[in-house]
């Protein structure tokens, strides 16, 4: 069963459950992927991975507001989009730990032979094709930072 398949049959299962935080979570993505469809031509049929990179992309908008509203004292809201997102993670891939990520920038890092800050854009790249999907370019970026100022 593809991600979009089990997304519409999770959907019908909101709406019999009559669960409005799910429900409206599963109709908001299910938007997403019609307006992802429409950009690419009216395509009947998205991958998997075109799927997920949409998930993603709206989980992080997701974070992003909830940030903002935690920022702002909005606390209700703050956790509101914190809800949401749990939803949202259903779908997407597990997302590797920290130590799995200084693993893989280690290897990057010896095998770019980077030494220097200069050299980020060439490791990140690298880096985020290694976890596509399972981690957040902030973290990444912080990370990668903090190992070539070690060099």
């Amino acid at each position: 069963m593809s991600v979009e398949e089990k997304l519409l049959e999770d959907l019908k299962q909101a709406m019999k459950a009559r669960d409005e935080l799910v429900l409206g979570v599963l109709r908001m993505l299910k938007s997403q992927l019609m307006n992802e469809k429409t950009k690419k031509g009216g395509q009947k049929e998205l991958t998997d991975e075109t799927v997920l990179q949409v998930f993603t992309s709206y989980a992080k908008k997701l974070k992003d507001a909830r940030e903002q509203f935690e920022n702002g004292g909005r606390t209700e809201m703050a956790e509101q989009h914190a809800r949401e997102i749990e939803v949202v993670e259903r779908y997407l891939p597990e997302q590797a730990d920290e130590d799995e990520i200084r693993e893989v920038i280690e290897q990057v890092v010896e095998s770019q032979a980077a030494d220097s800050p200069e050299q980020m854009g060439r490791v990140m790249g690298v880096v985020m094709l290694e976890l596509k999907g399972r981690v957040d370019g902030k973290v990444v970026s912080r990370m990668v930072r903090e190992r070539l100022a070690q060099s």
